[in-house]
């Protein structure tokens, strides 16, 4: 094919020169010129930004009735690694619970929370790098890449890990969705509605499984007709998380000559819950009279100035502070120390003075802020973990990169950084701005029921709402077409016969039984209704996974398999077993039953897969 060989003369110092001009766009018109200027390639590589398995976008474009040979770009490090974990690894849990577990565990302990957490991913990301570096990486996603580094026991026992991970995940996601809806954005919205303060936990969690039900046959309905359009919001995804997270640096910046305004108020050293009253103070003073407000009578059996009072009202002086005093304000050192409770104990300022009343029975019925949770270390571990899964997402498209030995380490490792340095920075700018009392408020029931952090953000808490939402929407999404993908591709390859009925789909390839199995998993975490409860389950199948990946990593170098010569730089087995032993401890940590089954779980389906041979 080249230009030399077809001519009859072989120096030919004609064919020489047009050697010498080739590929230097001498030409007047160009379909393509090999070096377009940078700022509208960039544009054009972030039109193609996917989040997505490969086989989606396949199937779609042999849908189309054009079956034109399409050149895929092939995508580097930036687009195709770094963006697409960015966005799986950022996720409700910043936005719904990081505040709440600062406040519950102090800054100290949050901050050994997330570095375990952090540590682990970024070992398991190094083991990771070490697979995608031996030998060529094979299209299909991670799971081929582990399956055919590992062999296919490992493969098998880490994929269907992932899987059951990534269908949790698919819930926890739906049901944070539906939080913000319910809590945040129309709380009006809730169709079962609580009679008294006591019922609200129940109605909250009823509201969940109905929503979550519908939300779920509604995005199982999207996947299923077409995942192009999942595809295009990719970006509008990516934008909304992005946006948040410098909201809230933004709000940081101003709280230090401008704090925003957000009384909160005390009775004692309890905080009341200001959905019920809007004055703070016992009575008003109008026209030389005295009036009791609307808090004298949800303590007090009358209006009246005589009448009999709770006694811890009595005693106690109303008083009103800042919510956000700022970052220079010098709240950080009441946040230092964690402070864990029992379930429905008042939240409580700890420096305030107050005094002490004989306790009264109807503690459920006055405005107090309650905690909903009996909290503790370990538990805040199993509910944190979930925040930063999603290493997995750079090799998803592992077929589309330039240079995939090149691209998934860096990519990876870069976006990890990243994250842990947004998570470890957030903790520490939450626990110097924000007052205690807020921070335990898990609801944001003191500052009017508004999102926590959103209160912090910096030209409104509705950057933080809306832009949650939709990024807890499409990451909902994403987990929902990603997670059938896998089972499919784990069924494909037979070697575990009992899910082989999931290989098949629709004549282009959708995996519509892996869809409604999916769905069917979803559905039971969504019926659990509570996030602090799903979080903990999801911990532990990508632990169980991510263990897999070291263990495995470990085993061969030191087993010194033939086929195991990882070309990566910074790799040693010894990473590898670190990073296994801290996700076994991690497992052990979150809750040491749940660990006990999912290794067992595991266990059954490698013997499987080996016996079966």
């Amino acid at each position: 094919g080249t230009a030399r060989e077809s001519s009859p003369f072989i120096n030919n110092a004609e064919m020489d020169r047009a050697n010498m001009y080739e590929g230097k766009n001498m030409a007047l018109f160009e379909e393509e010129m090999d070096s377009n200027p940078m700022v509208s390639s960039l544009l054009n590589k972030l039109a193609n930004y996917t989040n997505l398995t490969q086989g989606v976008v396949e199937h779609e474009a042999d849908e189309d009735s054009k079956r034109k040979e399409v050149k895929v770009p092939r995508m580097g490090t930036f687009i195709g690694v770094y963006l697409p974990c960015l966005q799986n690894i950022l996720g409700v849990i910043l936005f719904l619970r990081l505040t709440w577990i600062v406040g519950t565990a102090g800054v100290l302990e949050s901050f050994i929370i997330v570095f375990m957490c952090c540590a682990c991913t970024m070992l398991t990301a190094i083991s990771m790098s070490a697979i995608a570096t031996n030998g060529v990486v094979p299209a299909g996603g991670s799971y081929y890449m582990i399956s055919r580094s590992l062999g296919p026991e490992f493969g098998g026992a880490v994929g269907l890990c992932f899987y059951l991970g990534t269908t949790f995940a698919g819930a926890m996601y739906i049901l944070g969705t539906i939080e913000i809806l319910l809590t945040y954005i129309s709380p009006s919205a809730a169709i079962f509605k609580a009679e008294s303060a006591a019922d609200e936990a129940e109605a909250m969690l009823n509201n969940m499984r109905v929503y979550g039900t519908c939300i779920i046959i509604l995005m199982a309905i999207v996947v299923f007709v077409g995942v192009k359009y999942v595809n295009k919001l990719a970006l509008v995804f990516l934008a909304c998380v992005i946006l948040s997270i410098i909201a809230i640096y933004a709000g940081v910046i101003k709280t230090a000559f401008d704090p925003p305004d957000f009384p909160i108020c005390l009775l004692g050293n309890r905080t009341l819950s200001k959905r019920s009253f809007d004055v703070c103070a016992k009575f008003t003073e109008s026209n030389n009279e005295t009036k009791t407000t609307t808090l004298w009578s949800l303590f007090c059996d009358s209006s009246l100035l005589n009448a009999t009072c709770d006694d811890y009202f009595s005693l106690n002086n109303v008083t009103e502070i800042q919510g956000i005093p700022g970052i220079m304000s010098g709240v950080l050192s009441d946040n230092l120390w964690s402070t864990y409770s029992e379930k429905g104990s008042i939240v409580e300022k700890k420096a305030q003075s107050s005094v002490a009343a004989s306790e009264e029975t109807k503690m459920g019925e006055l405005p107090y802020v309650f905690t909903d949770i009996m909290t503790y270390f370990t538990m805040l571990v199993g509910i944190y973990f979930p925040s930063v899964t999603g290493i997995m997402a750079g090799s998803n498209r592992s077929g589309d990169l330039k240079d995939a030995q090149k691209s998934i380490p860096t990519g990876t490792i870069l976006a990890i950084s990243t994250t842990s340095f947004i998570y470890l920075s957030c903790i520490v700018l939450f626990g110097a701005c924000i007052e205690g009392v807020i921070l335990r408020d898990k609801f944001g029931e003191a500052v009017n029921g508004n999102l926590v952090v959103g209160t912090l953000a910096w030209p409104s808490p509705w950057v933080i709402v809306i832009g949650s939402f939709f990024s807890t929407c499409g990451a909902g999404l994403q987990s929902l077409t990603g997670a059938p993908r896998l089972l499919q591709a784990i069924a494909r390859d037979g070697i575990v016969p009992f899910i082989q009925v999931f290989g098949h789909g629709k004549a282009n390839g959708e995996p519509t039984w892996a869809l409604l199995l999916t769905a069917g998993i979803c559905e039971i975490g969504i019926l659990i209704a509570s996030l602090d409860s799903v979080a903990p389950i999801l911990s532990m199948f990508f632990l169980m996974c991510y263990m897999f990946v070291n263990l495995a990593c470990a085993v061969q170098t030191l087993l010194r398999t033939p086929n195991w010569r990882p070309r990566f730089k910074y790799y040693h087995w010894t990473l590898s077993f670190l990073g296994m032993s801290l996700c076994l401890a991690l497992m052990f940590i979150c809750s040491w039953y749940y660990a006990l089954i999912a290794m067992l779980i595991a266990g059954c389906i490698y013997k499987y897969i080996e016996y079966r041979g």
